[in-house]
């Protein structure tokens, strides 16, 4: 049943709704170049760099694998499988909690702590090329001042 009502539902402005646009437009533009410089220099996808961060910058290597989806946002179901191709690829290893036979814990192996800083080689080369050459400093602090804001909801 639809009901009217005399209240309207509020609508973005326009300087909102254009940021918005560029957002995602940028976003989606920025990560494609990324990927492809990633592709031509033969690393794995940027995903597999976003795991590895996160593994390496704990304090012992590891992280259950929700804390990897929470962390990175990548979706249970296409974790699952990712981590399965880094674990074929010695770059990351899985183990049994003792306390809970069904937990498991991925750790980092030395050979992924390396891939990882080979990758940010390529990687910081790509956003500096495809972002920092763009954007100055100053411009690059005040919009991610912006985000951060967004992201923390104040």
């Amino acid at each position: 049943m639809i009901t009217s009502s005399t209240e309207t539902t509020p609508e973005p402005s326009e300087a909102v709704t254009r940021l918005w646009i560029h957002l995602m437009r940028t976003q989606r533009l920025i990560l494609a170049a990324i990927e492809q410089d990633l592709k031509a220099a033969g690393m794995p996808p940027l995903a597999w760099y976003d795991v590895l961060w996160e593994l390496v910058r704990t304090e012992d290597g590891r992280l259950r694998p929700f804390e990897i989806e929470e962390r990175t946002l990548l979706a249970q179901h296409n974790l699952s499988r990712l981590l399965d191709r880094m674990e074929e690829a010695g770059l990351v290893r899985r183990e049994i909690l003792p306390e809970d036979g069904r937990g498991r814990w991925v750790l980092v192996t030395g050979e992924g702590r390396a891939m990882r800083a080979r990758l940010w080689t390529v990687y910081a080369a790509a956003i500096e090329r495809h972002l920092g050459a763009k954007v100055e400093d100053a411009v690059a602090a005040t919009l991610a001042d912006g985000l951060e804001r967004l992201v923390r909801g104040t």
